[in-house]
Formats: C-alpha cells, sequence, structure tokens
C-alpha cells in the first residue's frame, strides 16, 4: 500500500513539475503584482459585455500578459450563437492574416541559416516571377524583381481582389486564388500570371505577399509548408490548437460568426490542399499568446529559442523608411505606423491616433482578431473574435490598445 502512494505521489509530483515547466513564463498573476490595474483592466470586460449585450459582436477572449505573466484572460458572450454555446477561453478562432507573423517568423529562421538572402530575387526559388509585367493593360514588363524582402514588408506589387475594384483585381477574383482545390503551387502559378499593381519596392501595398513567401519556405526547406511550420515553431512554442485545420476532436470549440457576419467561417478538419501562409491559420489566445511571448523574449520562451535577438529587433523596425511612401491608396496602416517584416511597427510615441511607444508592434485579422506587442512595457494582449467584419476588427484593434495601455499604473 505505502509503494502505491509513492508512485502516485511521485506520478503526481512530476506531471506539476513539468506542468510548470511548460507555463512558467505564462503563469498568472493579480494585475497589480506586474504594475496594472484590476479596476482599469475590467473596463475591458465592462466594455465587451455591453457591446454582446447590443449584438455587435457575438463573444470574444482577450488575454493580457506583462512581464511574462498573465494579468488578464477572460472570455465573453458565445461562441456559437446558434447552439447556445458560450465562450471559452480555449476557443479556437480563425485568424486569418495573424497567420502572417508566424509565416514571416518561419522565413527568417530560414534565413538565421543563411538559407536565402533577403535581396534575393524571388524568381531565384519560383521562375514564374522572373519577368512579372506591370499596369492595368499588364503590357509593361516590371524594371525591378520582387525580392523576399518585399515579400516581408509587402512591397512586392501583389495586392487581393477585395482592395479595389480595377482590372487587376478583377483578375484576382477570377482567379479563384483562394479555392481549396489547388496545391499552393498551382495557386502561385496562377498569382504571377496577373500584372503587379505597382512596381516592386516602390510602395507599401497589403496582399499575397506572405502566400508566396510561404511557397519559398517549401522550395528552401524541402518541406510543406504546414509540416515546416509544425515541426519548427507549433511544436517547440506547445502552441497545440494551431495550425491549417481543427482536429475532428475540438471542432465544437471552435468560434462561429454571428448573424452580422459578413462571410460564413471554414474550418477544415483534415490539412487543406491549399497552405496559404498569410491568412490559412486556426488558433487560439492562449496559443498565440505564447508565440507573442517568444517574441517579446526576443526570440526565446522556456529555454527554447527560434530566432536571435538582433533577428527580432530586425523584424519589428521600420523597413520602409524614406524612399516608400506611406500614403496612398492600399496603405491603411495609419499615421505614425510604418511595417517590419510580418508586422505594423509604431515610428513615434506620439503621432498615432492609440496609445503606446516607438516600437510597439502589432497585427490584425480579417475575423476580428488583433494583437499588440509593446517592448517598452513588457506587454502583450491579445484580442479574439469571430464577427468577420474588416470594419470591426480595426475598431476592436484600437479599442483594445487604449483600454489595455491605460491600465499601466506602475
Amino acid at each position: 500500500m505505502k509503494r502505491k502512494y509513492g508512485i502516485v505521489i511521485f506520478v503526481t509530483l512530476f506531471c506539476l513539475l513539468i506542468s510548470s515547466t511548460a507555463w512558467s513564463e505564462l503563469s498568472t498573476v493579480k494585475p497589480e503584482d506586474v504594475g496594472l490595474s484590476s479596476e482599469r483592466l475590467n473596463r475591458i470586460s465592462a466594455t465587451l459585455k455591453a457591446h454582446i449585450e447590443k449584438g455587435v459582436i457575438p463573444g470574444a477572449v482577450v488575454l493580457v500578459a506583462r512581464n511574462g505573466k498573465i494579468a488578464y484572460f477572460e472570455n465573453f458572450g458565445m461562441r456559437d450563437l446558434s447552439k447556445s454555446l458560450p465562450m471559452e477561453k480555449d476557443t479556437i478562432f480563425q485568424i486569418y492574416s495573424m497567420s502572417k507573423p508566424i509565416t514571416s517568423v518561419a522565413a527568417m529562421m530560414l534565413h538565421e541559416q543563411g538559407r536565402f538572402y533577403l535581396g534575393d530575387p524571388v524568381s531565384k526559388y519560383i521562375p514564374e516571377f522572373k519577368e512579372m509585367k506591370v499596369g492595368e493593360e499588364g503590357s509593361e514588363p516590371a524594371i525591378k524583381q520582387i525580392t523576399i524582402h518585399d515579400l516581408l514588408r509587402q512591397t512586392s506589387g501583389l495586392t487581393y481582389g477585395f482592395m479595389g475594384n480595377s482590372k487587376i483585381h478583377q483578375m484576382y477574383k477570377e482567379a479563384g486564388l483562394s479555392s481549396p482545390d489547388q496545391t499552393l503551387a498551382e495557386m502561385i502559378t496562377k498569382l504571377s500570371k496577373i500584372p503587379l499593381v505597382f512596381e516592386p519596392g516602390t510602395k507599401w501595398g497589403y496582399g499575397r505577399s506572405t502566400d508566396v513567401l510561404g511557397r519559398v519556405i517549401e522550395i528552401v526547406s524541402g518541406m510543406s509548408l504546414d509540416k515546416y511550420i509544425k515541426d519548427r515553431i507549433l511544436k517547440p512554442l506547445k502552441m497545440v490548437d494551431t495550425g491549417f485545420y481543427v482536429k475532428p476532436e475540438k471542432i465544437d470549440r471552435v468560434a462561429k460568426p454571428g448573424p452580422k457576419a459578413k462571410w460564413p467561417s471554414h474550418y477544415p478538419t483534415a490539412p487543406p490542399k491549399n497552405l496559404i501562409g498569410g491568412q490559412g491559420f486556426v488558433s487560439t489566445a492562449h496559443d498565440y499568446m505564447r508565440f507573442m511571448q517568444m517574441l517579446m523574449n526576443k526570440g526565446q520562451i522556456d529555454g527554447v529559442r527560434l530566432l536571435s535577438t538582433n533577428t527580432v529587433d530586425y523584424m519589428t523596425t521600420d523597413h520602409l523608411g524614406f524612399s516608400i511612401p506611406k500614403k496612398g491608396p492600399g496603405y491603411f496602416l495609419g499615421e505614425g505606423t510604418s511595417f517590419g517584416l510580418g508586422f505594423a511597427v509604431r515610428e513615434s510615441t506620439g503621432v498615432a491616433r492609440v496609445p503606446g511607444y516607438a516600437g510597439d508592434y502589432a497585427w490584425q485579422g480579417a475575423g476580428g482578431t488583433s494583437f499588440f506587442i509593446s517592448p517598452d512595457e513588457k506587454l502583450c494582449a491579445v484580442f479574439m473574435t469571430e464577427a468577420n467584419d474588416m470594419g470591426i476588427m480595426a475598431y476592436y484593434a484600437r479599442l483594445m490598445r487604449t483600454l489595455v495601455m491605460a491600465s499601466i499604473i506602475n
């Protein structure tokens, strides 16, 4: 009997040890222990409850961490209104363009290994991009080639079909680029046949750059994009609910959009054929915080290092400089904000219309998700909802930044 109890005690202590190791940098504390105000953080709760009651969003999850400790982690409303299922902290969301930072980190891990140079033309790896055309008529040859640097900082001349009504945007819509019935390689070949909206490296314009970057990762690494990211990022960071699909046994945990959503959700339950690195991931608030905390820690978490400190600093600084316009069609970053390698980067403490500091970085997902990291304050915050409305996405990204920054008291 004593031996039996001894085994039980040993197993229990071992499990506790493993647990404390896995979550050592993301344990929960009182907000005041990390210089945040409980009263002020509760403004987030009151605001979201009121918005959910009015039907603005069906539900949400918010997670705020400072100094590597969780200070606020709350869930609100419903994850599935049609089934009356409440939102939970481990609800799974489509994160859309919040996939881009993950794919960008995957690329920079290869860059650190010397597998490619940022100035390399994309055509070195994908020959179809060697002789691109530019402009509405598609008759003018591009003077410059798209580089990997252009893909990372969104200066390639690639766009999205929904970003305008020109002939080029119409070609994007007609090409069926988001169709699940094609491989990433097939989708990229289609994309290479469509003219660019501007000369590479001359403007910032949001688009399918990160999708092409995902294909470069496949070619350079010799692995499919999902396997590379799973093996090199998701497993090391213990992001157990993140990936290109939802395991069938977890499908009841997904968030469904409310009746005001502008498009339906789609959660594949098996690896999709088309692995779109710019918008294809699902994740949870806690999983994504693990990724954010790795960045906050300059490339490592729990003794696992993905990037050097220099690479994280390099990715999260301005890569547009003075030569690339920060205003104009397709530029929606806002005043006082530039772009790094996968992230929007704040240029100064002033100018921008939300609180923060120079060096803060962030991004959003079309479904309504958003995050920001403030290195000066050692603070990370992630907001998850499945509203499927880009206007709501932009609104809550600003609102959360304002409310979270207002909670800092020390």
